[in-house]
């Protein structure tokens, strides 16, 4: 059983981010306080990532404990290089309580849809 619902959450974390991957005309914006996540590695976020965006690699072994310090209960934008490890961490976060997360597939989605400038470090 345990099984099935870690499927149905990780399908659902998908399902939501590629409903909500296509890019907007004009940008959208986001809600005011939206925490912005990078979840690709430390590399690809050099290369080009959002403004202010946090950069916490699904992929990392420590994943799990980064997350678990930030609050669940806040409003999450989660990107990545095209929407599949943004919809896993999403997958993850929701099994560890968070329930505000927007998937917002690429960078360049993400840019078109929030209106944040992509920066290089």
């Amino acid at each position: 059983m345990k099984k099935l619902l870690t499927a149905l959450a990780l399908i659902f974390g998908i399902t939501v981010g590629v409903s909500a991957c296509a890019p907007a005309a004009e940008p959208v914006g986001l809600e005011a306080g939206t925490i912005v996540i990078d979840v690709r590695t430390p590399g690809e976020y050099a290369s080009g990532h959002l403004d202010g965006a946090l950069n916490i690699d699904v992929q990392s072994p420590d994943f799990a404990a980064q997350v678990s310090q930030l609050d669940p209960n806040a409003t999450y934008f989660i990107y990545c290089r095209s929407g599949n490890r943004s919809g896993q961490a999403i997958a993850q976060m929701a099994n560890m309580g968070f329930s505000d997360m927007t998937n917002g597939g690429s960078v360049e989605q993400a840019t078109n849809y929030s209106g944040i400038p992509v920066v290089t470090n």
